[in-house]
């Protein structure tokens, strides 16, 4: 074979069962997969409100980009724009409002859709290194609740998965599939994944390539690695992943001081988030996510016998030197390491981890697991159905502080009979960072307004508060507890506005009503 026709690693020792021949070639196993992943995406995928603070940003973000046609820069609201995050996802929930209305449910299809196209991209990686079982990764990612349960989070993290996955499935059938001739092509999907997950989160979505570049320099050397760079692939991704950052920053010159300082700096290596830092802060938020995650797998692998053929699976694995099983490890344990050491900890983060994690427990599971007993059946039926009871559960009777929809409802009804067109939430912080978490950004969903936020202890908050009170009359100002009411009347007086009304309380927060601007 000819160097132009070299695919990383495609000398490497392939497992005796991943050859074409051997491969399940029907469609029956595939098609169990899609049904599957429709049922647990899509049941009861609306009957649960936003949960506050991200699944209502994200929301809330989609709906200012349709309400404004701005698409390039996310908002919360005019003149609070908002660059933690790439745009991909309002892009995909603004799709799914157009389509299907603006909605709960119309909310989180593209999260069933997300998780049913994850499965599949799963069962592609099955093909190549489960081939006598290559549903059993599909099956078993999908019996995790973790990956179940994340597909009904408003959040960025299942669509950095599906496209990491993508990326992984170019990668995985370059390195060990049976046709190298194809292998340029699949390493251009790869990159394509890349890209799709840098729009998605930015760097994180690069973080698979600590795994894939130790391993090809280690198997192939600097011509391996030559050969995963093919100019094909890096041009997709640059289309792909750069191109909204190029524009954004052309419009917005301070962008880069942004991304490198706060979204970079900041979450790496201080703790300015709030979000788990510390020495053990890693081990309160992972430990738990991975082990009651991978439910119930892993326990099948605790047995003396299971324990015997899984050394016996690991002797044969290391015979092979550069086998899958080792690529698999360094694809779970050298991004986790990365997370643990960032100070910026949330469970969703290791959600793409759940991706090798349910390939290696394939590999170790794939002679027990048949699903041709009545027992083996029946024991994943009624698995199965606990996690949608779950599901279904948290949504009819969940309703923490933290639920949009509650609090829209309790909101519209305490200022029943009073109009405004704006609801503006006045935070007890100077910060914004804490006033992004503090502000139920959902609402705009359930009230069909705008929301916005303003932190009291800003220097400009009166100046904020007049501004936003004046170009959005009637507003309906929410007070933290913490602000005296008088300050903010006061402030609004000095607004030259009409009049200030006091409508109450909700949840302890005053209620006042802004009205129009004192005619010249």
């Amino acid at each position: 074979m000819s160097k132009e026709t070299t695919i990383p690693g495609n000398n490497l020792p392939m497992p005796a069962d991943t050859h074409r021949g051997s491969a399940i070639a029907t469609s029956r196993p595939l098609l169990a997969i899609l049904l599957l992943g429709l049922l647990l995406g899509f049941a009861f995928q609306g009957t649960r409100g936003l949960w506050s603070p991200d699944e209502g940003r994200y929301v809330g973000g989609a709906l200012q980009m349709l309400d404004t046609g701005d698409w390039l820069a996310p908002a919360f609201s005019a003149g609070e724009l908002n660059f933690s995050k790439p745009p991909l996802t309002y892009w995909a929930i603004a799709a799914s409002f157009e389509i299907f209305g603006r909605n709960t449910w119309a909310s989180r299809v593209p999260y069933a859709l997300a998780f049913v196209a994850t499965l599949l991209l799963l069962y592609g990686m099955g093909r190549v290194l489960v081939a006598e079982r290559p549903w059993l990764p599909a099956l078993i990612c999908a019996c995790m609740p973790f990956p179940f349960f994340a597909a009904n989070i408003v959040s960025t993290d299942v669509f950095l998965c599906v496209f990491e996955a993508l990326a992984m499935l170019g990668f995985l059938r370059a390195t060990f599939g049976t046709d190298p001739a194809q292998g340029h092509r699949w390493i251009v999907l790869m990159w394509l994944g890349f890209g799709l997950a840098f729009l998605t989160k930015g760097p994180p979505g690069l973080i698979p390539l600590l795994a894939i570049l130790p391993f090809v320099q280690r198997h192939d050397g600097w011509q391996g690695l030559r050969r995963l760079f093919a100019p094909a692939g890096v041009i997709v991704f640059l289309v792909v992943g750069c191109t909204w950052y190029v524009l954004a920053m052309l419009r917005y010159p301070w962008l880069p001081h942004y991304f490198l300082h706060r979204e970079v700096y900041d979450r790496m290596f201080t703790a300015v988030q709030r979000r788990h830092p510390g020495p053990f802060g890693w081990f309160v938020v992972y430990a738990p996510t991975l082990v009651l995650g991978s439910l119930p797998w892993w326990p099948m692998l605790l047995g003396p016998k299971a324990r015997a053929v899984l050394a016996a699976d690991w002797r044969e694995a290391r015979s092979r030197h550069y086998g899958p099983e080792l690529f698999l490890l360094l694809w779970l344990t050298l991004p986790l390491l990365v997370f643990c050491l960032v100070q910026s900890r949330l469970p969703l983060y290791v959600l793409p981890l759940f991706l090798p994690l349910s390939l290696l427990l394939a590999l170790a599971l794939r002679r027990r697991i048949t699903l041709r007993g009545t027992t083996q059946r029946l024991a994943v039926g009624l698995w199965l159905v606990a996690l949608l009871a779950v599901k279904a559960g948290a949504g009819w009777m969940a309703h923490p502080v933290t639920d949009n929809l509650a609090a829209a409802q309790q909101l519209a009804a305490k200022s029943e009979g009073n109009a405004y067109s704006s609801i503006v939430f006045v935070e007890n912080t100077g910060k914004d960072y804490e006033l992004q978490e503090q502000t139920p950004w959902g609402l705009r969903l359930y009230l069909d307004r705008p929301v916005y936020g303003v932190a009291w202890h800003e220097a400009q908050a009166a100046s904020t508060l007049c501004n936003v009170a004046r170009t959005n009359s009637p507003a309906l100002l929410v007070l933290d507890p913490a602000i005296q009411p008088e300050a903010v009347e006061s402030a609004l007086a000095g607004c030259g506005l009409e009049r200030s009304v006091r409508l109450g309380d909700w949840r302890r927060n005053v209620l006042i009503l802004a009205r129009g601007r004192t005619t010249p």
